[in-house]
């Protein structure tokens, strides 16, 4: 089994302790000095060729040493494309990570792609048997500046180490400095717009104002979920048709919440851009824009909520809260989602079957995904290991059909 880039930090090390223990050969490429600070004592290699030279050098070490799967996280980046390419040409096992679709105690695990390329059933009827109730997840414990030191690490020693490893870029750029000051204006503006918020929340959810709102929760700008899994170009562009739609279409007396994506609050914020766009668009006052507010609370009080394709869509039918999906997304299903389009929305949508969502959802959290963080300590998979009969997909890396590949 080969593993390619994982995420900053440790996981992809703990992740070789696992597979080891249970006997299975492992395997490892490093594209950066980064990918080789984290993973430590592991052996690895290192590759050092072009882009254009990776899918055969790819080809080459998977037929040599019989490696029968390879695993990776970001299943988009341009290095990754082209090795699960190579992988279904050889009939090869690609096992994908993902962040969690269970927010936030979980970590996604899929079998050949994830979000819009999972191979889950869209067919509600796939999910019609009952399922006993899973059980809850351990807390991870992860923490903001626990990851913003994890980036850090990774970036500066991604530079220092960038005369040895090739051209192959990674998917965004990793100037440590640069870097630094993205997490300290990230803390910066999390102070200041929590003081400035700090009667938001109650002002939402009071009687007066709950239900008379839609909430739209904006995603990472350079996310693969609107790059690769949504018609916009940007997370501009998406405003700019939620905006659209919302002034033409939904009622007079209702406003629009505009919830920044809290990883992205290093690196941007729509502030201006919004209000532009609220006096071009004749909706000065019926839109507020929020950061941290909390999640659950907002969905318990919506009218509705508008995403591309961002995970808060589940957490939004747990809480009943009609839901439409603008991109493509794993959980666009008959009678979870609104499916008659956008500017019908705002005047049409129905809460979530929640029998259905019930059942989609423990079966997301059965076969798709793992009680652990990228970038925290806690559960961990060591402790995935003394609960097999919970988390099943560790055991699963080893099965002896891998030579199939699923797409």
């Amino acid at each position: 089994m080969l593993l390619l880039q994982g995420p900053m930090g440790p996981f992809f090390a703990n992740l070789a302790d696992v597979l080891e223990q249970h006997s299975i050969n492992v395997g490892k490429v490093h594209f950066n000095g980064g990918d080789a600070w984290f993973y430590g004592r592991h052996p690895a290699d290192r590759y050092t060729g072009t882009f254009d030279q990776w899918p055969a050098w790819l080809a080459q070490r998977l037929r040599s040493q019989c490696l029968d799967a390879i695993v990776l996280f970001g299943q988009v980046r341009p290095a990754h494309q082209a090795a699960i390419a190579v992988a279904r040409e050889l009939g090869v096992r690609c096992y994908v990570f993902e962040e969690g679709y269970l927010r936030p105690d979980f970590v996604t695990l899929e079998t050949g792609g994830v979000n819009g390329w999972s191979p889950l059933s869209r067919d509600a009827k796939a999910y019609g048997e009952r399922r006993s109730r899973m059980p809850k997840p351990t807390p991870t414990g992860q923490r903001f500046w626990h990851t913003a030191w994890i980036a850090a690490q990774y970036s500066l020693t991604s530079t220092v180490a960038r005369p040895f490893f090739g051209p192959l870029p990674y998917h965004r750029a990793l100037n440590p400095i640069a870097e630094l000051l993205r997490w300290l204006r990230s803390g910066w503006r999390k102070l200041r717009y929590a003081f400035a918020q700090r009667h938001e929340l109650e002002r939402l959810c009071a009687p007066e104002a709950a239900r008379r709102w839609y909430l739209f929760p904006l995603q990472v700008a350079n996310d693969s979920q609107i790059t690769h899994h949504s018609p916009f170009g940007s997370m501009m562009a998406a405003i700019d048709a939620v905006l659209a739609s919302f002034a033409d279409h939904a009622p007079a007396d209702t406003s629009l919440v505009v919830k920044h994506h809290p990883m992205d609050r290093a690196y941007t914020d729509y502030r201006s851009l919004l209000h532009r766009r609220a006096r071009e668009f004749g909706l000065e006052g019926r839109i507020h824009y929020v950061h941290d507010l909390h999640l659950p609370t907002l969905l318990r009080h919506t009218r509705g909520v508008v995403t591309i394709n961002s995970t808060v869509g589940l957490q939004a039918m747990y809480h009943r809260a009609p839901v439409c999906v603008l991109g493509e997304s794993f959980y666009a299903i008959p009678g979870l989602v609104h499916g008659a389009g956008l500017n019908s929305f705002w005047r049409t949508a129905a809460v979530p079957d929640a029998a259905l969502f019930a059942r989609f959802r423990a079966h997301l959290q059965r076969h798709t995904q793992l009680n652990a963080s990228f970038y925290a300590e806690a559960p961990g998979l060591d402790h995935l290991l003394r609960k097999p009969a919970q988390v099943q997909r560790p055991q699963e890396l080893a099965t002896p059909d891998s030579r199939r590949y699923a797409a």
